[in-house]
C-alpha cells in the first residue's frame, strides 16, 4: 500500500493589504467604486516569495528550464519557506483559497497534483498540472515526491475571465527533497495563463462525486422548487459617491440591505417590519443574461427579502456558484451562456450529482463569493 504522509498544516493562500482593510472598504463605499486591489497574495506565514519587492532579499540565476529555454534572473528570499519532502512518498496538501475575490491557480513545478476532496466532501480522484480554487473553497490533493531530488517552486496565482482589475501577481513556496541544501535554486515552473478560461472551465468539469457503492450520489430525480438566480453588479445612484453612482452586487435585481435586528432574532420574536418574504424565484424581467454590453438599466432595487422553503423540500438551482451555510449540494450541470429550459435538462448529470435538499428549519445565509464574470 502506497505510504500517505498527512501534513500538519494547512496551505492558506489569502490577500494582503498594505492599507488597514478597513480603511480599503470604506474608502470603496464612499467613492461607490471597487476597493483597492489587494497588493500581494501570502501563503501561511504572511509572506507572499521571492516575486515580491520585500525586504531580505539577493538575487541570483535560476537553472536553465524547458518551459523557458533560457537562464533567467531571480530575485528570491533567504526565508522563502521550504516544505521538505522524502523522495517515494505521497503528501496530502490541503490548499484553502482565503482571498477575498480572487478565483486561485495552485501548481507545484514538475510534479502533478490528484484532487481527492473538494470543499470536505470526497470527489473521484484525477489528476492534473493545476488546480483551480475559488474563494473560501477547500481542496485536498495529493503529491508524488518521485522526480529526481531538487528545489522546485510551488506557486498561486489569479485566474480573471473578465477583463478587469485584479491583483496579477503570484505568491511562491518551495517544495524541497530531502538532502539538497538550500543554496540550490528552485525550478521555475510555468503557471496556467491568468485568462485561461479552458483550463478552467476542464477542471471544473473534472470534479465528480465518488458515486460508489459504498458512497453512493442519491440524486432525486424530482424537485420540489425550481430557483433561478442571476448575480451582477449594478449601478445605483449616491450623492455621496464619485460621479454620482455607487456599484451594488445584487441576486435577482435585488441588492441586499443589512438588517439592524439579527434575522433569527427577529424570526424568534416575530418582528415586524424587518424583512419580508417576498424574495423572487427567478428575475422579474429576463433579459439576456450573458449578452454584451448589457444595455438595460443597471439600477437595482434595494431591500431584505426571503425566500421560503419548505421543510424537507428538494430545490434546483442555477446560474453562478453559490454556497448555502450548513449544506452540501452536488452540481448537475453547467454552461457557458444563456440556460436554454427545453434543450439543456438533457445534459444533466444525475451519476454523480444531485440537487439541494432542505432539511433544516431555520434562515440560513445563501452566499455568492463575487467572481468577475
Amino acid at each position: 500500500m502506497q505510504k500517505i504522509i498527512v501534513l500538519s498544516c494547512e496551505w492558506c493562500v489569502g490577500e494582503w493589504w498594505n492599507n488597514n482593510v478597513e480603511e480599503v472598504v470604506k474608502q470603496g463605499n464612499k467613492l461607490g467604486l471597487p476597493s483597492n486591489m489587494s497588493d500581494a497574495h501570502p501563503i501561511n506565514d504572511g509572506k507572499p516569495g521571492p516575486l515580491f519587492p520585500c525586504s531580505e532579499k539577493r538575487t541570483a540565476f535560476c537553472r536553465k528550464v524547458v518551459a523557458y529555454n533560457k537562464f533567467i534572473q531571480c530575485t528570491w528570499w533567504t526565508y522563502t519557506y521550504a516544505l521538505e519532502v522524502e523522495q517515494g512518498k505521497t503528501y496530502l496538501l490541503r490548499i484553502i483559497n482565503a482571498a477575498l475575490n480572487d478565483e486561485q491557480f495552485f501548481a507545484i513545478a514538475g510534479h502533478n497534483l490528484t484532487v481527492v476532496e473538494t470543499d470536505a466532501v470526497y470527489t473521484k480522484p484525477f489528476t492534473s498540472q493545476a488546480i483551480l480554487i475559488a474563494p473560501g473553497q477547500t481542496t485536498n490533493i495529493l503529491v508524488q515526491a518521485k522526480q529526481a531530488p531538487d528545489r522546485c517552486f510551488m506557486a498561486a496565482r489569479p485566474f480573471m475571465d473578465t477583463p478587469v482589475s485584479i491583483d496579477n501577481k503570484t505568491a511562491t513556496r518551495i517544495l524541497q527533497y530531502k538532502g539538497i541544501p538550500n543554496t540550490v535554486q528552485p525550478v521555475l515552473l510555468q503557471l496556467q495563463a491568468i485568462n485561461n478560461t479552458v483550463f478552467a472551465l476542464s477542471f471544473n468539469a473534472k470534479l465528480r462525486s465518488l458515486n460508489t457503492a459504498r458512497f453512493p450520489a442519491s440524486v432525486p430525480l424530482k424537485f420540489d422548487q425550481r430557483l433561478f438566480y442571476t448575480i451582477r453588479l449594478g449601478i445605483n445612484q449616491c450623492t455621496t459617491c464619485l460621479n454620482g453612482t455607487q456599484l451594488t452586487a445584487s441576486l435577482n435585481n435585488i441588492t441586499f440591505v443589512m438588517p439592524q435586528i439579527g434575522l433569527l432574532q427577529a424570526h424568534n420574536f416575530n418582528t415586524k417590519g424587518v424583512i419580508t418574504t417576498d424574495f423572487p424565484d427567478r428575475p422579474l424581467t429576463p433579459f439576456n443574461y450573458t449578452g454584451a454590453p448589457i444595455t438595460a438599466n443597471l439600477g437595482t432595487k434595494l431591500g431584505t427579502r426571503l425566500s421560503k422553503l419548505a421543510l424537507n423540500s428538494t430545490v434546483e438551482l442555477e446560474s453562478h456558484p453559490f454556497d448555502l451555510h450548513g449544506y452540501n449540494f452536488f452540481v448537475i450541470g453547467t454552461g457557458v451562456g444563456n440556460f436554454d429550459p427545453k434543450k439543456d435538462p438533457a445534459k444533466y448529470n444525475f451519476g454523480g450529482s444531485s440537487r439541494k435538499k432542505h432539511n433544516r428549519s431555520s434562515y440560513q445565509w445563501l452566499g455568492c463569493h463575487k467572481v468577475q464574470g
